[in-house]
């Protein structure tokens, strides 16, 4: 049986959903008339190994047109886990960047120092401070 107290929760929470599901419809778009496009993934250095792949990822992205945020945070739970959260004009602008001689030389160059690749989570950005 689901108590008073939960019920008014649920109840409180119905209109922040409906109003969720309304702002996914109004997404903004870029210039060219596509969705901003969202990227969220871990990545897991090699022990030892996290800030110098923090430098090279944070020192890679100079440069890239249609970027409209890329942060590169520490895990707090995972000593050896770095997230990266970016936003984007497009999907596309996304996927130019990766032809990028800055770009390709950071991954270049940040591969070795990569032991794995945990959570990958594409978005479709809504809105927000920075953004």
């Amino acid at each position: 049986m689901i108590s008073r107290r939960t019920l008014i929760g649920w109840l409180a929470l119905a209109p922040l959903l409906a109003g969720a599901e309304e702002n996914q419809q109004q997404a903004p778009k870029s210039d060219t008339g596509e969705q901003m496009y969202g990227l969220i993934g871990q990545l897991v250095a090699a022990p030892g190994k996290r800030d110098e792949l923090a430098s090279i990822l944070i020192n890679g992205i100079a440069g890239m047109p249609g970027c409209l945020s890329y942060i590169v945070s520490n895990d707090l739970q995972d000593d050896n886990a770095l997230w990266v959260t970016e936003v984007w004009q497009s999907k596309s602008q996304h996927g130019a960047s990766l032809s990028l001689d800055s770009v390709r030389q950071a991954i270049a160059k940040g591969r070795p120092l990569i032991a794995g690749f945990g959570q990958r989570v594409e978005t479709l950005p809504l809105g927000g401070q920075g953004v």
